[in-house]
């Protein structure tokens, strides 16, 4: 059965996908199921079909930072199978899923024979270096204060059916410790801005989800921020 033309990176590849498909194989994962761990030697590219996993970095001293999550369509690993060094960071399940698991050989094989997909990694890549350039700029220049709302307004989509225009919603709402993990900072340092942000009107936190109120004042003082410290 045909099924890497399923996965969005390769769709309308420009190239024949048959020769590679029994090169790669699939595989279902469990929830809290670690995929791919520091320091591993493994260099194959992980398409992900189903399910969801986070992905963590690790610093000198052992504490961990999220760097963020990835769904259906995503995929981890391209970077070991490029330039073949050990793993930078843990990609654990969250949820039950399946991932399509792709050789490193075979992956630079299918890049270097179709200009569409080289096109994509490279686009992709080009989005993970400037979205890794924001965060970079946020932890050097904020305080933990203008970090979470950079944090929550990056999580956020707008709200469909609300009362309140302008309104974005953070589903399911974020748990403290993790928000603390994706920022630098302590649970207990995350619980006391929310306090002062839910008696400012700022956020809701209503069934499912988390609702910020004044999403352009928190852009607004992101901004401030930055223009102060630049």
């Amino acid at each position: 059965m045909a099924r890497l033309s399923t996965i969005p990176f390769f769709k309308e590849p420009g190239i024949e996908l048959g020769p590679f498909e029994t090169r790669c194989h699939w595989r279902r994962f469990d929830e809290n199921e670690v995929l791919v761990d520091f320091d591993d030697i493994s260099t194959d590219v992980y398409f992900i079909a189903a399910g969801e996993v986070r992905i963590l970095n690790r610093t000198q001293s052992g504490k961990e930072v999220i760097l963020g999550e990835m769904r259906g369509g995503a995929f981890f690993g391209e970077l070991a199978a490029l330039d073949g060094v050990g793993r930078s960071a843990n990609v654990t399940a969250l949820t039950r899923g399946e991932v399509c698991v792709v050789p490193a050989a075979v992956f630079r094989q299918m890049i270097f024979a179709s200009e569409a997909i080289a096109d994509r990694l490279f686009r992709l890549l080009a989005k993970r270096v400037r979205e890794l350039n924001t965060r970079l700029m946020e932890h050097a220049l904020l305080d933990l204060r203008h970090r979470l709302y950079a944090e929550l307004l990056r999580l956020s989509v707008p709200r469909t059916g609300g009362s309140g225009a302008g309104e974005r919603v953070v589903s399911p709402p974020p748990y403290h410790h993790v928000l603390a993990a994706r920022i630098g900072c302590r649970r207990e340092q995350v619980t006391r801005e929310f306090t002062v942000m839910a008696s400012d009107g700022l956020v809701d936190r209503t069934r499912g989800a988390l609702v910020i109120r004044r999403p352009d004042l928190l852009e607004a003082r992101v901004a401030e921020a930055l223009r102060e410290d630049s």
